[in-house]
């Protein structure tokens, strides 16, 4: 038996990009559903830099400023392993490292720093600080980042080296040396010591710390193996346009989020 040749089958009709799912972010409509919001982001990040190794001992902080309290900063709590912090387990600490809600300590020469780029910073979210390996092998070298990469074109020009070692911050005085340092860049990396991503929001500050890790790697990899090309100005300032931005960040980061969400939902308790 022979069937007729109905001609091809149509395509099916295109699903309307507003049916389709994009992940944005929040916004909020009370400053209690905000706190909750970035301290959830912060337990989360603190556990993925803990899955990274990015933890050295009692060192590696990210600090998330509140949203209603000023001078306020939420922190995860001294000596508490990073893959272990759950929501519950942070600290609000004031500009000056005094504990108002929590029942931990915190790392004091960390928080100094911390605090002094979120004064010098309002518009930050977040700020990320850990000795990760990479970090500290490119600061040994007192170098910046190459545009090598089109990973690496995201720091084009939008990072800064703090070229000597200012050693354990322990007060206000250093604290405003490393933000002056800072300026209005989104990563610094502290010669011999490692590096410090921010961010308008935690996803932002994180993805930057990740991906500036990253970047480190690559490098000293490339450099290893033969002499790297580096990507001319031009392409490097467009494409760190395309994907220098916080809001770039914050999408970029989403899958990570969602990974730590559903495999260890515990730290949201």
């Amino acid at each position: 038996m022979s069937t007729q040749n109905s001609g091809p089958v149509p395509a099916p009709a295109p699903i309307p990009t507003d049916q389709l799912h994009f992940a944005m972010p929040p916004v909020h409509t009370s400053a209690a559903d905000e706190r909750r919001h970035r301290k959830e982001r912060l337990a989360g990040a603190l556990r993925i830099f803990g899955r990274f190794g990015y933890e050295d001992g009692v060192s590696g902080h990210i600090t998330a400023r509140d949203p209603e309290y000023d001078d306020c900063y939420w922190v995860n709590p001294f000596g508490v392993p990073l893959r272990h912090v759950t929501v519950g387990d942070l600290v609000l600490a004031n500009g000056e490292g005094q504990v108002v809600e929590g029942r931990h300590h915190v790392n004091q020469a960390a928080f100094t720093v911390h605090a002094e780029v979120h004064r010098a910073r309002p518009e930050l979210v977040a700020v990320a600080h850990c000795h990760s390996t990479y970090g500290k092998a490119l600061s040994a070298l007192g170098e910046l980042i190459e545009p090598i990469t089109q990973e690496a074109c995201a720091f084009y020009e939008d990072h800064v080296l703090l070229d000597e070692y200012t050693g354990v911050s322990v007060d206000a005085g250093e604290g405003k040396r490393i933000a002056v340092a800072l300026g209005a860049y989104k990563a610094l990396v502290l010669r011999n010591h490692g590096l410090l991503t921010v961010g308008d929001s935690v996803d932002a500050a994180a993805w930057w710390f990740i991906a500036l890790e990253r970047c480190c790697e690559v490098q000293l990899a490339a450099r290893a193996a033969g002499r790297p090309v580096l990507i001319d100005r031009r392409q490097a300032v467009e494409t760190r346009d395309r994907t220098g931005g916080d809001l770039v960040a914050w999408i970029n980061y989403q899958s990570l989020w969602q990974d730590i969400t559903r495999s260890e939902p515990e730290f949201l308790a």
